[in-house]
């Protein structure tokens, strides 16, 4: 066991200083809640036979061993070891982490009964919905989209629940492990233990199962296998000494609990783990992804367990501490802040259904399946990202769930409290963090360990300006999280990647495409060229639409624009008086979810008009030539078009506001509607702007959100608007289409 610390690193990946644990100190007495002590020892280990798994570990905080390491005795700290784990945090070959994946639980349950329904319905509807929540920026899992493989993909939160399936094969009677503390029975219940299996029992088991039902397997399928209470799970032989689910409990006591000091270090929450990696270690048709999850949540408020197994588990659901439960100036002094199991699923009344009140035991598991679903996405083969002492990415931020909501005060049934950190679909659940590499490389925002992300673009309009007036945009004002992570070179070599801002500055000039800071010459480690920091100045008078797009390194686009006013002469032949009316165009800028079309050649300045003023409306067509659905959530809608003049516009893709909701989709009302037609929503767009008549093609690409959400349909029925208008005319010109997607 080390008493070193995890890291100041969980706040900051890249300091590790006396300062900043003074000030991490204040911040956690100035707050109510803000959980954070790392574990002991973790991770990425070997179970028998050499094969290497990832584990949760206990929770060390109940053993003094939190963020500065304790002698064993009671008293002030006897030294402050620091150490900068998450500095070497990397997958240095480019291994292959998740691009998305099915997901089944499978409860390996003999008896039928021993796990609970009520317990099931709970964690099925958390697996529910995380793919309901695919690509939302609120779920913890958009965090690991930072993650890439040399393939130079995300790790894609887009995860679909394939149901649940009980597994009714009697548990293995030979080969077994020895439980180092089993359950007592129970008469009243019959609850009783059921016996200890070796990991290699659990794959023999999870690989005929698999087998016997024909269920997928390879790097695109993850199963979860669960067990019920009084059910051990080993990585080797057990015993006392053993590494198992089970620890013996003896000897020294912590928050009304005991424990052989020992035997609770050498003990696990769960893992996960791979079965048949091919030899190029990079996964096949043949590998079976799988996360372990024995019940290691007690059973306070379960009468059908002996009153001596009744205990918390707060020691396998990291974060249930109340920091101001002791003195904040010797916050980690004397004892640790009293724990609480938190369990926002329990029932507001009891008894619940079964005559007991232990259906938010559910939410320990729940913590559990939270952990392996991120680490089996970075870390599925055990060779990807993870740190020089095999800490995966929620090892990095054990116990810190800030912020959560909810509260501390236990039910006086369950002792639980009812804390929560994520808000998916209609469920609210307590979700170790995952780590942001985004916080190694850059200083703002530089948070560590997060339950969501964010992409906000910001800039600030400037007043009104003249023509020929230099004006600069502050794109740096834009909240990008996932502003920078790591990429592959075709050599395999990792190097720095950062997120991207696009501008389009709405006179028809060329777009301004790049990296921060956007002051020449971004020097290393920034990329060229730069763009967040532009420079522009507008050659005539009018109102111009500035829109700056902001791409994530996880591969999400958001977009802002605002209105810029130019005082001066209008383009020549306009037919316009200075100052006011203006282009208000855009010009070659991608937009979110889309992209932009142009059509032909330039010949004049950038901004004027390519000819004579058009003082007709355009005259234009449009059609679709994508048909299959799939191709069109995967490589964008294509579509031709053809003007007969110079035009600035923009593409709309259109779908039933009914089936949006139908399908969960969430997008703006599309307008200027033909009257009695039926609402509609934009669930696409791209911007269009030609230099003159003429022929061409574009692209619409969907939102990675949008995109999920219509994965899930076999057919979807949509419309084309393309609206363009020239220089001159302020009526514009609609087309409207309808068109069919098939899967």
């Amino acid at each position: 066991m080390t008493n070193s610390v995890r890291s100041l690193g969980i706040l900051d990946g890249r300091r590790s200083s006396a300062l900043r644990w003074a000030a991490l100190t204040l911040l956690l007495a100035a707050i109510g809640f803000l959980f954070l002590a790392p574990p002991a020892g973790a991770l990425v280990t070997a179970a028998e036979g050499g094969t290497k798994v990832g584990i949760a570990p206990p929770n060390n905080e109940l053993l003094f061993d939190g963020p500065i390491a304790f002698s064993r005795e009671n008293g002030p700290p006897r030294e402050y070891h620091l150490f900068s784990g998450p500095e070497s945090f990397g997958n240095p070959a480019g291994n292959p982490v998740i691009h998305g994946a099915s997901i089944y639980a499978i409860y390996w349950d003999p008896t039928k009964g021993d796990y609970h329904g009520d317990w099931e319905r709970v964690i099925d509807g958390f697996l529910r919905d995380v793919g309901s929540s695919s690509n939302q920026f609120n779920s913890v899992f958009s965090v690991d989209t930072q993650y890439t493989d040399k393939t130079n993909e995300p790790a894609y939160d887009a995860f679909s629940f394939h149901g649940a399936i009980t597994d009714t094969q009697p548990y293995p009677t030979t080969g077994n492990c020895a439980d180092p503390e089993p359950i007592l029975e129970w008469p009243r219940s019959q609850t009783k233990a059921l016996g200890c299996l070796t990991d290699t029992q659990v794959r023999e088991q999870l690989s005929s199962f698999i087998a016997q039902h024909g269920l997928p397997t390879g790097m695109h399928t993850i199963y979860y296998l669960l067990t019920p209470p009084g059910l051990t799970v080993c990585l080797d032989k057990g015993g006392p000494e053993g590494h198992c689910s089970d620890f013996e409990s003896s000897k020294i006591e912590r928050n009304a609990q005991t424990f052989t000091t020992e035997s609770y270090e050498h003990s696990f929450c769960s893992y996960h783990g791979a079965i048949n990696p091919d030899k190029a270690a990079s996964g096949d048709g043949n590998t079976v992804l799988y996360g372990m999850v024995p019940w290691t949540a007690g059973g306070l408020g379960d009468g059908d367990l002996a009153p001596e197994n009744g205990t918390y588990a707060t020691y396998c659901q990291d974060g249930g501490f109340n920091p101001v439960s002791t003195p904040s100036i010797e916050l980690w002094s004397t004892e640790p802040p009293k724990a609480n199991d938190q369990e926002p699923n329990q029932p507001s009344k009891c008894p619940s259904e079964d005559g007991f009140c232990d259906v938010g035991l559910a939410d320990l598991i729940i913590n559990q399946i939270g952990i392996q679903q991120q680490d089996t996405v970075t870390n599925p083969l055990l060779n990807a990202w993870q740190d020089k002492f095999g800490d995966e990415v929620t090892d990095e931020c054990r116990n810190f769930f800030a912020p959560a909501e909810g509260s501390f005060t236990p039910n006086p049934e369950t002792l639980a409290g009812t804390l929560y950190d994520q808000q998916l679909g209609a469920g609210r659940y307590f979700i170790n963090t995952s780590f942001n590499e985004a916080s190694m490389k850059l200083q703002f925002p530089g948070i560590s360990c997060l339950p969501g992300i964010r992409l906000e673009p910001h800039f600030t309009a400037p007043n009104v300006v003249n023509a020929g007036e230099i004006v600069a945009f502050n794109g740096q004002e834009s909240d990008i999280t996932l502003n920078a992570n790591t990429t592959f070179t075709a050599g395999g070599a990792p190097q720095n990647n950062y997120a991207t801002y696009s501008w389009n500055f709405g006179d028809g000039s060329p777009p301004v495409s790049g990296y921060a800071p956007g002051t020449p010459p971004c020097e290393t480690p920034w990329l060229s060229p730069c763009a967040a920091s532009p420079s522009h100045a507008y050659q005539y008078g009018g109102t111009y639409e500035v829109t700056l797009t902001v791409k994530d390194v996880g591969g999400e686009t958001e977009h802002v624009v605002h209105d810029v006013t130019v005082v001066g002469p209008p383009p020549p032949g306009s037919g316009g008086s200075g100052g006011s009316g203006g282009s208000g165009g855009s010009g070659g800028a991608a937009s979110p979810g889309g992209s932009t079309a142009s059509g032909g050649s330039s010949s004049g300045k950038p901004g004027s008009p390519s000819g004579a003023a058009q003082l007709t409306p355009p005259v234009a067509t449009e059609a679709v030539l994508t048909r299959s659905l799939r191709s069109a959530l995967k490589g964008g809608l294509l579509v031709s078009y053809s003007v007969d003049q110079q035009v600035a516009g923009h593409f709309e893709v259109l779908l039933a506001q009914s089936v949006a909701k139908r399908l969960g989709i969430s997008a703006p009302l599309a307008t200027n509607l033909p009257v009695g037609a039926a609402p509609e929503v934009i669930i696409g767009q791209a911007l269009l702007v030609t230099t003159r008549g003429g022929r061409d093609k574009a692209k619409i690409y969907f939102s990675k959100r949008i995109a999920a959400r219509l994965a899930h349909a076999h057919k979807v029925e949509l419309m084309l608007r393309v609206i363009v208008r020239n220089g001159a005319s302020r009526t514009p010109t609609t087309v409207i289409s309808a068109f069919t997607l098939v899967r």
